[in-house]
């Protein structure tokens, strides 16, 4: 996919091109710049973000509970954090290819943006109450140290005990974590879901969510889609003109597509309307 992309005419014929396969599901996702951007989430592109994850939860919850009220889940707390621009082990993705396009051309800086799609397996596809969701997201509790402490190099077992990697005592926490959401959850993990990247499709209570045609990517330990990308997510790039981009977005809000429709916060359909006169 070489090409690069100077219409939403152009876009829409090459995105036609890229057929799933009948196991496949198509995710999205636009950069303003195509050099800048990694496909890592934000608290595992520095360290000093990696070293607090275990805190950055806390400490808005702590000082804005209410705002976490109705939340039932980690992962309901670190897609609310997400939204607030917190760092999180999530990256988010849309179902809308027309969405990626509007973050790929939405800064008129002449600089070339991008839209990944991603064709990722079925069977990586989880709803926000999935077990393995579960298991990823309650990572975000463990500290830099006992993330670092667990071995998977230990046998495990899905019968009853003894299981070496489930008796680590990071495990054990983590466990402990997960069971604050899931009473009932077994005390077995699967250790290579820890590692895995997987699609949540999160609760659409969240107007940007909603707006965005929002789902996100939720990495697991030391999962790295740019280095070690997992054979059940394929990648392709489509480059988009950073001189087309202006036009871009002139036929993107001809289709509703707009700072307005994709953020549906009152300030931004201000600044739209504004924009407008």
């Amino acid at each position: 996919m070489s090409q690069t992309i100077t219409s939403l005419e152009g876009f829409v014929r090459k995105i036609r091109q890229v057929a799933p396969g009948p196991d496949e599901v198509l995710l999205y996702r636009g950069h303003s710049n195509a050099s800048h951007h990694k496909l890592i989430p934000s608290v595992l592109r520095e360290l000093k973000s990696r070293n607090a994850e275990h805190t950055i939860l806390r400490e808005l919850v702590s000082s804005h509970p209410h705002e976490f009220e109705r939340d039932r889940s980690t992962l309901d707390q670190l897609a609310r954090v997400q939204h607030y621009g917190l760092p999180t082990r999530l990256l988010d993705v849309t179902w809308n290819p027309l969405a990626s396009l509007y973050f790929a051309a939405s800064e008129n800086d002449g600089i070339p943006g991008e839209v990944i799609v991603f064709r990722v397996k079925k069977h990586l596809v989880k709803f926000y109450d999935s077990d393995t969701a579960s298991c990823i997201s309650n990572l975000a509790h463990l500290s830099t140290d006992e993330k670092a402490a667990i071995d998977f190099g230990l046998l495990n077992g899905l019968d009853p005990d003894p299981d070496p990697f489930n008796s680590q005592a990071p495990i054990d926490r983590l466990l402990q974590f997960i069971r604050v959401e899931k009473p009932h959850f077994r005390n077995r993990i699967v250790k290579s879901h820890l590692k895995s990247i997987v699609v949540v499709k999160p609760k659409l209570s969240n107007r940007r969510i909603l707006a965005q045609s929002g789902a996100f990517l939720l990495f697991g330990h030391e999962a790295d889609l740019e280095l070690a990308p997992p054979i059940s997510i394929a990648i392709d790039r489509i480059r988009i003109n950073g001189n087309k981009k202006t036009v871009i977005c002139r036929e993107l809000d001809r289709m509703a597509i707009n700072d307005s429709s994709m953020f549906p916060e009152i300030e931004k359909a201000a600044i739209y309307i504004r924009g407008k006169l």
